[in-house]
């Protein structure tokens, strides 16, 4: 693979953390049914089957999307997203990745492009709070929903909407670009109707991969990011992720390794953690990512089997002072993947203060990156010394080539990983349930009958304490 993104696997191997990792006999016993899932994948991507893979190569929708953001990012001090899911939290990974920190607290003089706002929530104190600082009159709004029916998304739609003809009155639809499926749902047919700007989700692709899609694309222009470097780091992955050595492709080592922690070793929670803020969303959006493709009560044989790894995402060294302790002394019932960028983007030195203090003294004249970095180098030794099992991804420096590169492989391991645990990792029976239930206690119609059966279960006594 390119050496701008790495992964190291040395503290997960058996050598190292003894009995809690992978030996190298499961991994050549484990390898050749990972080929043969490469091949599966491979020849889906060929018939067309998983275009996922090739969002890459996306140059007209490119070409569009940055007009359309150009001429915004002229216009408007504000863009706020309305999306939840992956239609959230992969905007959210990039603009935390590649803008700097703080970004909506900056000072217009501070900033090259609008503010980028992404409540994915319908906590009216949380949404009603973000409608309130932004001015309607130089915001534009981003509906996100591929079905075109998402309830956060379309109720946080139409209060908006309230708003927006009030202060703007006929031109509210120029403050208004859909992100939605090409041909149907309300949100299509509204766009249609009413003239809205809209940008289309490929058809085959879903949520929680749609970051390479308008979904992220969109966003991320509109905040003046370099999309076409993105994408460039994703197609530079892509060169890798069907590679049949295991030391030539990391998103299936990776995939490997997490599955056998579990079906081995009963390694079920797995804790992504960057020493980096601008790349905790990756891990938040990884948790999504992970835990909605892989967490299946079904085999794809309909085999009842209810696995799934439980990613959690932490912060370093943050989570040095909240969550190690766990992690070094508890149960063995984790791994642990670092992200650890080679180069910061800032540098931020200490002065030369209390030389008499050996304490703090020698912090004089350091630079805060090579604090962090020997933070995430002490971190995978004590976890080491533990017997934790430990890999790390390294990152030449966090820019758009890549988080798209990162992005790209981590999305291309859910595939293998589901292979492994022979599930679809496609799907999400468990989430429509609650969407249903949803359905219905709102009265929407056609949902009649769930709503029956929710007003008999209320008649049951509850039990509750205090």
């Amino acid at each position: 693979m390119g050496a701008r993104i790495q992964l190291d696997v040395t503290r997960m191997m058996a050598d190292v953390v003894g009995s809690h990792g992978a030996t190298q006999e499961e991994l050549d016993q484990h390898w050749p049914r990972v080929q043969s899932i490469l091949q599966t994948l491979e020849s889906k991507r060929k018939a067309g089957e998983l275009p996922f893979y090739d969002l890459p190569d996306s140059d007209q929708i490119v070409e569009s999307i940055e007009a359309f953001a150009a001429k915004a990012r002229a216009k408007f001090r504000n863009v706020m997203v309305l999306g939840i899911g992956g239609s959230a939290l992969g905007p959210k990974a990039l603009r935390d990745s590649l803008k700097p920190a703080f970004w909506n607290e900056r000072p217009d003089e501070m900033r090259d492009a609008p503010r980028l706002f992404i409540p994915d929530n319908v906590d009216p104190e949380y949404f009603g709070a973000a409608l309130e600082i932004c001015n309607p009159a130089e915001t534009l709004y981003v509906i996100i929903t591929k079905s075109g029916s998402t309830a956060e998304t379309m109720s946080q739609f139409m209060a908006v909407l309230s708003v927006l003809k009030e202060r703007v009155g006929d031109r509210y639809t120029d403050h208004l670009v859909f992100v939605t499926d090409p041909a149907k749902g309300a949100l299509r047919q509204i766009s249609r109707e009413e003239g809205i700007q809209s940008f289309s989700i490929p058809s085959a692709v879903g949520g929680r991969f749609s970051v390479m899609t308008p979904v992220g694309l969109l966003p991320a222009a509109l905040a003046g990011i370099d999309i076409r470097s993105l994408l460039a780091g994703a197609a530079e992955q892509r060169e890798n992720v069907f590679a049949r050595e295991f030391d030539s492709n990391p998103s299936a080592a990776f995939a490997l390794l997490q599955y056998l922690a579990q079906s081995k070793r009963q390694q079920s929670i797995q804790v992504m953690m960057p020493y980096s803020n601008a790349l905790y969303r990756i891990a938040d959006w990884f948790r999504q990512l992970w835990a909605e493709s892989l967490g299946k009560r079904l085999s794809v044989t309909g085999e009842t089997i209810n696995v799934g790894p439980t990613p959690v995402a932490a912060l370093g060294a943050t989570d040095q002072h909240s969550q190690v302790q766990l992690y070094v002394e508890g149960p063995h019932d984790k791994t642990f993947t670092l992200l650890l960028p080679k180069n910061y983007r800032a540098s931020v030195k200490c002065g030369k203060h209390y030389p008499e203090m050996d304490s703090i003294d020698y912090l004089s004249g350091i630079d805060l990156g090579t604090l962090l970095k020997f933070e995430g180098e002490a971190t995978q030794r004590a976890l080491t010394a533990a017997r934790r099992p430990n890999m790390a991804f390294l990152i030449e420096e966090v820019v758009p080539d890549t988080v798209g590169g990162l992005l790209y492989l981590f999305e291309a391991a859910t595939l293998v990983a589901g292979g492994l645990y022979e599930v679809n990792p496609l799907d999400q029976p468990g989430v429509e349930a609650g969407k249903v239930a949803t359905y219905a206690l709102m009265g929407r119609s056609g949902y009649e009958s769930t709503k029956a059966e929710i007003d008999k279960e209320r008649e049951r006594p509850a039990r509750i304490i205090g």
